[in-house]
């Protein structure tokens, strides 16, 4: 479903030294993914998860290594591919990126007219899917006149909406208290119970301690097994 081999990452800088490439925000990444799989991806903040996240629904390809997502390797693809490759993979932003000018349902059912479906069908699946996540009676609302732990949901049905084979969520809790966090990650598992390959980024060791499920671990770019990785962060802290 997913792999990385070898994987590097760098930016371009900005400022006076603007076109010039960063220090490698990931090295040396290699990690499977098995189809049907529920993952956490672990570590402190400025890790590289959303990295990891953005390499794999297609918002980048790596600067070395191979990432293979779906059965397409990302480096080589031509880019005229990747538009059907991302309708196959489903994401869910940090910050949410709901459109305010649309209703709930209109977020909602942006990615099924983007791929071309039905307006009966597409009616069918959005209501279907904000009843799922308990927002039929906020329809016609605007992101605006939603609660944050409302707007999170609504990102999560924007992105299972089209069944997506591969789901991918960037530290999803981050704005919800755990009474909402437990639902949210009650939904998620849902969808990997019907056969979506789910990867979950988080901070949140709480959260992962009540949820065990396999863990991929990242401190300063590099994969690490748990125990260095929970060693490194605490000398950190120690060091303030």
């Amino acid at each position: 479903m997913v792999r990385f081999e070898a994987v590097g990452l760098r930016y371009q800088g900005g400022g006076p030294h603007r076109g010039e490439w960063g220090p490698e925000a990931l090295a040396d990444v290699t990690f499977t993914l098995p189809r049907g799989s529920f993952t956490w991806l672990l570590g402190p903040s400025g890790a590289g998860k959303s990295s990891v996240l953005r390499l794999m629904h297609l918002a980048l390809r790596p600067t070395r290594g191979e990432v293979e997502v779906l059965g397409t390797r990302t480096a080589k693809a031509p880019r005229t591919a990747l538009p059907a490759l991302r309708r196959r993979i489903g994401v869910v932003f940090q910050d949410f990126r709901l459109l305010p000018y649309l209703s709930a349902f209109d977020n909602v059912a942006l990615p099924l007219r983007l791929a071309g479906r039905p307006e009966a069908q597409i009616k069918a699946d959005v209501t279907e899917i904000l009843r799922w996540v308990g927002l039929e009676a906020k329809a016609p609302s605007s992101p605006l006149e939603l609660s944050g732990g409302e707007q999170q949901r609504m990102a999560i049905a924007r992105a299972v909406v089209h069944r997506p084979e591969l789901l991918v969520a960037d530290e999803p809790t981050g704005n919800l208290d755990s009474r909402q966090a437990r639902r949210l990650l009650a939904l998620l598992g849902e969808m990997n119970r019907l056969g979506t390959t789910v990867v979950v980024a988080t901070h949140d060791e709480e959260l992962v301690a009540r949820y065990p499920a396999p863990a991929l671990w990242l401190h300063h770019g590099r994969l690490h097994d748990p125990d260095n990785a929970r060693g490194a962060y605490a000398a950190e802290d120690e060091l303030g």
